[in-house]
């Protein structure tokens, strides 16, 4: 079972693709670590990819998909596996398509966690984070027992630049702009499946593991 996790930033498909990992025995990856485990082994690819990385570079699309298709390869992939985070375009859609056909391979299913954008806006600006012990909390869903407090360390608790409205907003621009469009390709290949990422978590899975259908 081949997966793609779509989704917005902070819509919780991260989350998902660690649970459908799980729950059937096939690996979670991100293109995060991809780059993390070649760089760390030293292979060419790799090296190809720190060299963009150190100058603060984007890792070319051509790049990119060498690297997840060779991790695809591997042992651990036989039974399927859940990709995350990638693709992110249309081409990088359209190249992975390709290098997986070489292999005689195909995606399964794209599994869209859609959340509208104002609850994004809420769940992540309700983030705070300890600046002692990195805890983090919601002062919706898991407030600390003092306000602006970490109830482990007692330091204060912030609202990180990253989970600021505006820069949220910002990433959900960029977001619709760029990885939108994939819903349709998707969509075209009869392989995308939504499902309302606005419900309780388990409940959000549960959702997924009908349409997977296992």
């Amino acid at each position: 079972m081949k997966i793609i996790m779509l989704g917005a930033p902070g819509a919780g498909k991260g989350t998902q693709a660690k649970k459908i990992a799980d729950k059937y025995s096939i690996p979670h990856i991100s293109t995060g670590d991809i780059f993390r485990a070649n760089i760390k082994e030293g292979t060419e690819l790799g090296k190809k990819a720190k060299t963009y990385m150190d100058q603060g570079l984007l890792v070319p699309d051509d790049l990119v998909v060498d690297l997840v298709v060779d991790r695809v390869q591997q042992d651990d992939c036989k039974n399927g596996y859940v990709l995350d985070g990638f693709p992110r375009t249309i081409p990088q859609a359209e190249s992975l398509d390709a290098a997986l056909e070489k292999l005689n391979d195909k995606i399964d299913y794209a599994v869209n966690v859609e959340v509208p954008d104002e609850n994004i806006i809420r769940r992540m600006s309700g983030r705070r984070a300890c600046l002692g012990c990195g805890a983090t909390y919601h002062i919706e869903h898991i407030p600390p027992k003092t306000e602006g407090i970490c109830d482990t360390c007692g330091k204060e608790l912030v609202l990180r630049d990253d989970d600021k409205p505006e820069t949220v907003k910002k990433r959900l621009d960029v977001y619709h702009e760029q990885t939108q469009p994939l819903i349709d390709y998707y969509t075209k290949k009869n392989v995308l499946a939504e499902v309302d990422g606005t419900k309780d978590m388990e409940e959000v899975f549960q959702d997924i593991v009908k349409v997977l259908g296992a």
